[in-house]
């Protein structure tokens, strides 16, 4: 029997081929974000803080337009709100504000 070779499928029009690489796609643990935002940019800075451990370092840098700023909103609004209609009410609670320190500050 031939060996018949089947053609490799083409993205449909429109549509988006992405990949995820193995490092990538392990994630990085955050457990604070600092958005800062210009007229044209929103910059969010994801943090590793650990208990007792005063220095920590920016692990990802995101930055996005204003309209993909709102469209990520939106986005992860919609999945809390599915994420709490199968488990439950996410419980929030007050945490006392993080002195945050970006490093030396000039002096002139």
């Amino acid at each position: 029997m031939a060996d018949v070779k089947k053609p490799k499928q083409q993205p449909q029009q429109g549509q988006i081929n992405i990949e995820l690489d193995e490092t990538v796609a392990q994630g990085i643990y955050s457990n604070l974000a600092i958005i800062n935002h210009s007229v044209s940019e929103f910059v969010i800075d994801y943090v590793t803080i650990m208990p007792g451990v005063p220095k920590s370092k920016v692990k990802s840098r995101i930055i996005l337009t204003p309209q993909h700023a709102k469209r990520f909103l939106k986005a992860l609004g919609d999945n809390v709100k599915r994420f709490e209609n199968a488990h439950g009410e996410i419980k929030d609670y007050q945490q006392p504000p993080i002195p945050i320190n970006f490093g030396p500050t000039g002096e002139a």
